[in-house]
């Protein structure tokens, strides 16, 4: 079998001859191994070429590029089957791309503009953002269509499910609001179109309400304002008779909790994988603020790199990763040590963010250069940009979906 995680890609000669040094050492202080069978993809939406690239993530190179809808702006992963998601925001599709094959193998119908895809956790229905049409609709994944669908707010931009799978939070960037329903849970045999019950709750007062965060245990949402300065913290209702429920009936309903000042223009909220804290890229301060889950309070707001866009923290919670749009970089910092633990280079205009399945990579999609920054997330001398692999015209989000032969 060839060794894996050589680049197809042509760099220039020194640099070819920097990492050709680098891999003479321990191969497993680099990479780690991968066993028999294993694959593991990056599926790339291209914005300017309505195409997604597909990157071998063992091998490091260009894998297929594939044919979908016409502006595709957002992907989601299933959670229980090997099929990726792409919404196709001026077609009005949603394209559905077989991992195993690496193939668009159908096509789904939804509303005006699609700017975003949620599959629950049973990996058997879908959400869709129709930004267009102010409405969220309700896929079967099963089926493969659209059916059922939920009037929102005006230009819902996201949609949420949460890991409960009880509530759906879709952020209604037009007016400012953010919609919260209940939702049935999946269980074999029930209807689809009966996942979405009805509009629970709505809040208003959040400017260009965007990005949202989940907490993992259900029991909390933050949404960014991104026409202003603030972050929006929200309680979501507990189910009826669970413990919580039980213990203080008000946590039954929904409840807005606090309205957080953080910097200007906040467009991206990066949770720490165990709740605890959220980190929010202030896209006009060039700063990034934290917030603490449990209190909801704003423990600072920090100095990171020019229009920071997006941000991801490690599975073992000790590192924020943010992409500095305007400096064509990654900027580091240390949640443990609580200060900046560098920069890596990246290609132009850096902006969807992704690990590999074990972390050993970070991919960032340049969205100016069309193509991806691979960066190596451990090594000797610390972070570094190990290849850069082509995409397609203004990449614009990442999703990894890895494989193992059962």
């Amino acid at each position: 079998m060839p060794t894996p995680h050589r680049s197809s890609f042509r760099l220039p000669v020194v640099a070819t001859f920097a990492i050709l040094l680098g891999l003479s050492g321990c191969h497993r202080s680099r990479f780690p191994d991968v066993p028999a069978g294993y694959r593991e993809y990056a599926y790339v939406s291209n914005a300017g070429s309505n195409t997604v690239t597909v990157l071998d993530l063992v091998y490091l190179r260009q894998d297929h590029t594939l044919q979908v809808g016409t502006n595709p702006t957002n992907m989601a992963v299933n959670p229980t089957r090997n099929e990726v998601y792409v919404a196709n925001a001026q077609s009005g599709t949603i394209s559905v791309i077989n991992a195993d094959a690496n193939r668009v193998v159908a096509t789904i119908a939804v509303r005006h503009r699609p700017s975003f895809i949620a599959v629950e956790p049973s990996g058997h229905r879908a959400y869709v953002a129709n930004y267009g049409s102010n409405s969220v609709s309700i896929v079967d994944l099963d089926l493969r269509r659209e059916v059922s669908v939920a009037g929102a707010g005006e230009q819902p931009v996201q949609v949420h499910i949460s890991p409960d799978g009880r509530t759906l939070v879709v952020t209604n960037h037009g007016s400012n609001s953010v919609s919260v329903f209940d939702v049935i849970p999946y269980s074999a045999g029930s209807p689809a179109s009966a996942s979405v019950t009805h509009l629970r709750s709505t809040f208003s007062g959040c400017p260009g309400a965007g990005d949202t965060v989940i907490l993992p245990d259900s029991s909390k949402a933050f949404v960014a304002c991104s026409a202003g300065h603030q972050v929006m913290a929200l309680s979501l209702a507990a189910a009826p008779g669970s413990w919580a429920a039980k213990q203080n009936p008000s946590l039954t309903t929904d409840r807005m909790l606090a309205l957080l000042d953080v910097g200007k223009m906040p467009v991206h909220l990066a949770m720490k994988p165990d709740g605890g804290e959220i980190f929010v890229s202030n896209f006009d301060s060039d700063s990034f603020s934290e917030i603490a889950t449990w209190t909801n309070e704003v423990g600072g707001t920090y100095s990171i790199g020019n229009k920071p866009v997006r941000g991801i923290v490690s599975r073992d919670n000790s590192t924020l990763w943010v992409a500095n749009s305007g400096a064509d970089s990654i900027g580091l910092y240390s949640i443990d040590d609580g200060k900046l633990a560098g920069s890596v280079r990246t290609g132009s205009g850096p902006d969807a963010l992704a690990f590999s399945e074990d972390e050993h990579l970070l991919l960032a999609a340049d969205t100016h250069s069309g193509d991806i920054a691979v960066i190596r997330t451990e090594g000797k001398q610390g972070p570094a940009l190990f290849t850069i692999l082509p995409a397609g015209i203004s990449p614009n989000d990442i999703v990894v979906k890895a494989l193992h032969e059962k």
